[in-house]
């Protein structure tokens, strides 16, 4: 190797980098001989998020004296600085603060996740894919549909088998793939059998080249339940189609009970209760979340004992996207017609009650030895203090959801957090943030690294590549003690 090139540490690849140049990962690079990293280092400001004047921070003023303030108003998270590899040293960061009296500590690393994924929530009536069926992007298996849930279609992608048991083509498609769903970036995702989806957190989904507008406010049961009301009187039957539960007003409870009479109506498929019928068509994208371009096709024949001509039917799906009126002719057939006045009221508040379709990612992580290591030389105290709510976990300064049972498990959507707050390394695994806040005391317990714990201050005498951003309105503050929160 070139005698100015310098080796980085920050992963397992151990690049060497010559200078001006950067590593594989493009987040270090060398500068004038020193390994720099290369994005800056995020901080939350609650100043900010609460509209106030505040004084320069981690930034040049001409009035500032270099002093930071209220430490309880800032908080340092983990984006940009950097990781605890090869596991034996302390968190970058572990900086300490007073929060209402008390000493607190925060450990800030970003972690190298090899034992990552994403969970993706895709709000829409129509179906994408067969449960189980294999989900690629760049055409390499990422991950798989899994079980469905209301109003959307799930998605689980990544996880150590794709990124590192597959070939080097499917562990980078996977990274690549993780990577810009997290940082906030649309990915086209095929599903092997199904749709072609285009997938972006907290924008709408597109479905084969559509976007979607809304998610069905209910199954077609539920529905029927809703706005039976509003249908008693002025329409003598209705189905709401629904490729899981179809609801017929005249046979479910609703009906019932508000005295609408028998139709003499049939509908294809198997009946479950009454009113309510499942399997009326194949999974599809068009009406319901079915296959069906004509409404009639899951209808029988009339029984001519209990139907009569003039009979009004609506046909609606869970949506109000799609709906049609007939009526019954002599022979009891049903010839579409326009949609009443006194019923257009009825779908268009179905519509409203639908709520935009989005697509919701959650970045979900096991923090393993090197995280818990980077915090305490016995890293199962970690493990403990975070199930005895005596450590509180945040992802770039957002909540997460730590699942029960062994190891530190969690779960954080992405939107609440700052932008491009994920970076990778292509051994491929994925780079997240992560943080531990608990008293000193604690810290202290459970056999952290106390000599290595510092003021906020000497952070920003260190360096000025910090980028000062306000902390998201609807995150409780990462310091701010639970109950307190919960008032808020």
């Amino acid at each position: 190797m070139a005698d100015d090139a310098i080796r980085c540490d920050a992963c397992p690849v151990l690049c060497y980098i010559k200078p001006g140049r950067t590593g594989s990962c493009d987040r270090y690079g060398n500068h004038d001989g020193k390994l720099v990293r290369l994005d800056p280092h995020v901080v939350l400001d609650r100043a900010l998020e609460r509209g106030e004047s505040i004084v320069p921070f981690l930034e040049r003023g001409r009035d500032w004296d270099g002093t930071l303030g209220n430490h309880g108003e800032t908080f340092v998270t983990a984006i940009g600085a950097g990781t605890t590899y090869p596991d034996y040293k302390p968190a970058p960061f572990i900086i300490s603060s007073q929060v209402e009296g008390v000493d607190m500590v925060t450990v800030v690393t970003e972690g190298i996740f090899s034992y990552c994924g994403v969970k993706v929530k895709i709000d829409t009536d129509r179906h994408l894919g067969p449960e189980c069926s294999t989900v690629r992007a760049q055409g390499e298996a990422v991950g798989h549909v899994t079980t469905s849930e209301y109003g959307s279609q799930m998605l689980s992608l990544g996880g150590v088998r794709h990124l590192t048991g597959g070939s080097r083509q499917e562990g980078t498609a996977t990274c690549d793939a993780l990577l810009n769903l997290c940082n906030g970036k649309a990915v086209e995702l095929e599903i092997d059998e199904g749709a072609k989806v285009v997938v972006q957190a907290g924008k709408p989904p597109i479905v084969d080249g559509a976007q979607e507008e809304r998610m069905r406010v209910g199954c077609g049961s539920a529905t029927i339940g809703m706005f039976a009301k509003q249908w008693f009187g002025k329409v003598d039957d209705v189905v709401v189609v629904d490729d899981h539960i179809t609801g017929v007003l005249s046979e479910h409870q609703a009906g019932k009970l508000l005295g609408v009479p028998e139709t003499g109506i049939k509908l294809k498929g198997r009946r479950s209760t009454p009113g309510r019928y499942f399997q009326v068509a194949e999974p599809g994208t068009s009406w319901g979340g079915t296959d069906i371009e004509d409404p009639l096709t899951i209808l029988g024949k009339f029984n001519a004992k209990k139907a009569w001509p003039g009979l009004r039917l609506l046909m609606v799906s869970t949506t109000g996207e799609h709906h049609a009126y007939f009526e019954l002719d002599e022979d009891l057939k049903p010839r579409e017609k326009n949609l009443p006045t006194d019923l257009r009221e009825s779908v268009a508040r179905i519509k409203e009650n639908c709520e935009p379709a989005l697509c919701t990612v959650l970045f979900m992580g096991g923090a393993g030895g090197s995280l818990r290591a980077g915090v305490t030389e016995n890293p199962v105290k970690l493990t403990h203090s975070v199930r005895d709510a005596l450590t509180r976990v945040t992802c770039g300064g957002a909540p997460v959801y730590v699942w029960p049972g062994g190891g530190i498990t969690f779960m954080a959507d992405v939107s609440r957090m700052p932008q491009n707050a994920f970076g990778y390394v292509p051994t491929p695994a994925l780079v997240a943030p992560i943080e531990f806040t608990l008293k000193l005391g604690d810290y202290a317990a459970l056999g952290g690294y106390t000599e290595h714990v510092r003021p906020l201050s000497s952070v920003a005498a260190e360096n000025e590549n910090r980028r000062r951003v306000a902390a998201h309105s609807e995150n409780p503050w990462p310091l701010e003690s639970r109950v307190k929160a919960k008032k808020r």
